[in-house]
């Protein structure tokens, strides 16, 4: 697979993955949504989300830091069921990844895009949703299990653990905590999914599998620029940047899905 990339291609992947990584780092998010959207316009959805595995660990390994050793042994205890599902999901969705045929895979990822940038909205209004977030999101073992075994399976087949990210913010941690224990559980995520997807085969070739840890380099390199802008952006053109990168990948991914571009 690596073989048939061209140099233009390796350069435009190189260029979204920094791309991403000066999002995430501008924002606080959205480098595995960025990333993996815009790579799936590019190359086979399948493909896109297995390499954004890698880089999506490298990502998230330095934001561990925001946890002690006693913040990290509460939050396992505190978050266990959560984690565990989720793990069983993510699993699952790795499995169904290389099912899915390339024109529906790439129309869904395609909605989710266009469905995140639609949630941010606050003067749009989903029937039911406030119902569902107080419903599902609640701190119980059964509310754990429930949002961790839907959102893994997502985050298995799409890269995409927003809901994930939704959940632990309701549960009232500190910023820093916050952070910390997302970059816990995607960290745990990420780091059995590699196994996981070597096992399972869906890394085309040895030489993918490399380019994809290769990848890590350009995208803590991009979050690190991203930072940087952060101090002379504001926050709303941070949120034009992200939902308007969003948006335009969206619709190419629904385009593309049904043939049409």
């Amino acid at each position: 697979m690596l073989s048939a990339f061209t140099p233009e291609l390796i350069v435009a992947i190189t260029v979204v993955i920094v791309v991403a990584g000066a999002v995430n780092g501008l924002a606080g998010f959205g480098f595995a949504l960025v990333g993996t959207m815009a790579l799936a316009t590019a190359i086979d959805p399948t493909t896109a989300v297995v390499f954004m595995i890698a880089p999506i660990l490298g990502v998230n390994l330095s934001l561990l830091g925001d946890l002690s050793l006693t913040d990290l042994r509460t939050c396992g205890r505190r978050f266990w069921p959560l984690m565990f599902a989720a793990l069983v999901g993510t699993l699952a969705g790795l499995v169904v990844l290389d099912r899915v045929p390339q024109g529906p895979l790439k129309v869904g990822l395609g909605v989710l895009s266009l469905g995140f940038v639609l949630s941010t909205q606050r003067h749009l209004r989903v029937p039911g949703l406030d119902r569902a977030k107080k419903d599902c999101f609640v701190e119980s073992t059964a509310g754990m299990v429930g949002v961790g075994a839907v959102s893994g399976l997502l985050f298995g087949g799409t890269n995409v653990g927003v809901q994930l990210v939704a959940y632990l913010r309701s549960c009232n941690l500190s910023h820093g905590l916050f952070v910390g224990v997302v970059a816990m559980v995607f960290l745990v995520l990420n780091g059995i999914r590699i196994g996981a997807a070597g096992a399972l085969g869906l890394y085309p070739s040895v030489g993918l599998a490399a380019a994809s840890f290769v990848a890590v380099g350009p995208a803590v390199a991009g979050v690190a620029v991203g930072k940087r802008l952060r101090a002379i952006v504001g926050e709303r053109e941070r949120q034009f940047v992200v939902l308007g990168l969003l948006t335009v990948i969206g619709i190419r991914l629904l385009l593309g899905g049904f043939g049409i571009a």
